[in-house]
């Protein structure tokens, strides 16, 4: 758990799920999904509950995620960028047009 604590809300981040699928023969295939995006929101802080939710906008079309930060089946989050943010609920970032700064090292 403690893997995953320095995620905030204003990283973007890369979740790699695991997805099993049933092919039109029967057979039960897994595969790993990856999934870009903002994180908007991490719920439960430290707790084996937590969340966070993870938006991307996908053409005209905006996508939130929600995953559970302990699950089995999520193999991987990787930290791609993080912006300054002053909130723990960003959710403006859906509407704003504005640039969000990168945050400095």
């Amino acid at each position: 758990m403690e893997l995953y604590a320095e995620i905030r809300p204003g990283q973007v981040v890369r979740v790699h799920q695991a997805i099993k699928e049933t092919t039109p023969k029967g057979e039960i295939k897994e595969r790993v999904q990856v999934f870009e995006g903002l994180v908007l929101k991490r719920s439960h802080r430290k707790e084996v509950g937590a969340t966070i939710i993870v938006y991307k906008k996908s053409g005209t079309v905006g996508v939130e995620k929600i995953f559970p930060v302990a699950s089995p089946t999520i193999k991987k989050i990787e930290i791609v960028r993080a912006h300054h943010v002053r909130r723990a609920d960003i959710s403006y970032a859906k509407t704003t047009t504005r640039k969000m700064k990168e945050k400095r090292a």
